[in-house]
């Protein structure tokens, strides 16, 4: 029987099965090819940024989403688990300053600062205010004078002036850490206090992404430095681009999640982008001072877990101060 020429042949359901087989391993293989290639150039854009920044950009990113997560979900769900939160990062973060002391010469007692330390924050949540005043005062004694027992006890001769700077060094680190963590607990127990530690941290980690992005845009080689003794890579490009993002954040934060006015959003960025780079500063000149390049180097594509409250820190006073301050503008 002839076939009718105006039907197509169909080609054997074996032969149809093996031409799809071949033309999705074709685009399966094309398509790794793109992501093999993506992933170089990602590879290699990261490689030229750690080589100028000496960081890790992916892991950093990473990890700060997941540390961002934990502290959204500790505020916004149960705020008292923001004092667990706090809490453990003072730990960790008076471990990593105690070392550090150490490293530079410092004999610093790492029990007695984690115990005073621990009391000193949670002072700051469950305490009265004047209570928080008396335990930062008890605090900073005990160490001290547990570190001036010590070295009674010790008694190898070490001079006048390195015992007292012993002791400097000891009371600092109760100030320094668990006092500010305190602070930022005390803010927390006020009224619509988890809304008011959100936005002081939210302005200060945005001050601190912007002064990074914008250092690497516009201050390539050190080209206007801030402070070259203390941070060479600090730049007032870095600066700029801060203080734009800070208030655009002080803004969208104090209006949103705050509820006060603009203009008062905008003070509080302001305020807050000047505290986060003195702290930065300062952190950067105490590790210039211990030789030192990060507090630590267990947090992947960061340094130490120090390395990234050195802005949030001194910011918690300020941020308490601003909420007595503004927040009766509050609708």
């Amino acid at each position: 029987m002839t076939p009718d020429p105006g039907e197509q042949e169909v080609p054997p359901p074996s032969r149809t099965a093996e031409q799809l087989h071949a033309h999705w391993q074709a685009k399966k293989a094309e398509i790794g090819t793109h992501v093999s290639n993506a992933r170089d150039q990602l590879d290699q854009a990261n490689e030229r940024l750690k080589e100028r920044t000496g960081r890790d950009l992916i892991l950093a990113i990473v990890m700060g989403l997941l540390i961002g997560a934990a502290l959204l979900a500790s505020l916004l769900f149960v705020k008292w688990t923001f004092v667990i939160f706090a809490t453990a990062g003072a730990l960790l973060a008076i471990g990593e300053l105690t070392i550090a002391l150490r490293t530079g010469g410092r004999r610093v007692d790492l029990w007695p600062q984690l115990v005073a330390g621990t009391m000193l924050v949670c002072a700051g949540y469950f305490a009265e205010p004047w209570l928080f005043w008396v335990a930062l005062f008890v605090a900073v004694a005990a160490v001290v004078v547990w570190r001036l027992m010590a070295q009674m006890v010790e008694g190898d001769g070490r001079t006048y002036g390195d015992v007292l700077t012993d002791a400097v060094a000891s009371g600092f680190v109760q100030v320094y850490i668990p006092f500010f963590a305190g602070t930022a607990l005390m803010l927390l127990r006020e009224p619509n206090g988890e809304w008011w530690v959100l936005s002081f941290i939210g302005v200060v980690v945005v001050a601190d992404t912007a002064a990074y992005a914008s250092g690497l845009l516009f201050g390539r080689g050190g080209r206007h430095p801030m402070a070259p003794r203390v941070s060479p890579k600090k730049t007032w490009e870095g600066f700029a681009g801060a203080v734009v993002a800070s208030l655009a954040a002080g803004v969208l934060f104090g209006v949103y999640a705050l509820g006060i006015p603009w203009w008062a959003g905008m003070i509080f960025g302001a305020v807050l982008v000047a505290t986060a780079t003195i702290g930065d500063l300062g952190e950067s000149l105490l590790k210039r001072d211990l030789g030192i390049k990060d507090m630590s180097s267990w947090l992947p594509g960061h340094g130490g877990l120090l390395d990234r409250l050195d802005s949030i820190l001194p910011s918690a006073v300020v941020g308490l101060a601003l909420f007595h301050l503004l927040a009766p503008l509050s609708s």
